[in-house]
């Protein structure tokens, strides 16, 4: 009987977690809905990046930001953001981080120590492959984090804007 009723008090004790998880994520979509477009690259309210899903077509900044993932993050990082043992998962990351966070600990690196263990996240600010496409790698992260972005490759993408091109030839110094 006691069993049952620290089960219940526990419950009750989440039930307001849960509650408020479920408004974090609602406000959290909200909040990284499209709201401009410029050249095929979509930009929430505040005017950060953002993604943009429609009928299971993802916009070519997220696919970029899938494929870059994949060749410099997900060694570490896990398949689709998910984490690792050897690192933490950005799309839980993603959830809480803003955009201006993010570009920082992706370009001049982070390193955190405590309970007796060390992590360090390298600078990527000096690689082209990481840097020129930063924007595309949080689109696609900030994706996952909102559930908009399933794991996998997207099944579907949109062309790649004659903007993305240039800009891909300006970084990378083509």
């Amino acid at each position: 009987m006691s069993v049952r009723i620290a089960i219940s008090a526990l419950a009750l004790t989440l039930l307001p977690l849960a509650s408020s998880s479920l408004a974090q994520a609602e406000d959290s979509a909200e909040k990284a809905k499209a709201v401009t477009e410029e050249n095929g690259k979509y930009f929430d309210a505040d005017g950060n990046p953002t993604f943009k899903i429609e009928n299971g077509t993802v916009d070519w900044y997220t696919f970029s930001g899938y494929r870059r993932y994949h060749s410099d993050c997900h060694v570490c990082h896990g398949q689709d953001g998910t984490g690792s043992t050897y690192a933490p998962g950005l799309v839980n990351s993603l959830k809480t981080m803003d955009y201006a966070t993010f570009l920082s600990i992706v370009a001049e690196g982070r390193k955190n120590v405590g309970g007796g263990k060390e992590n360090v996240m390298p600078a990527f600010g000096d690689n082209k492959n990481v840097y020129c496409y930063m924007d595309d790698l949080y689109v696609y992260l900030r994706a996952r984090a909102d559930g908009a972005a399933p794991r996998g490759r997207p099944p579907k993408k949109a062309d790649k804007p004659q903007a993305a091109k240039d800009a891909e030839a300006s970084c990378m110094g083509r």
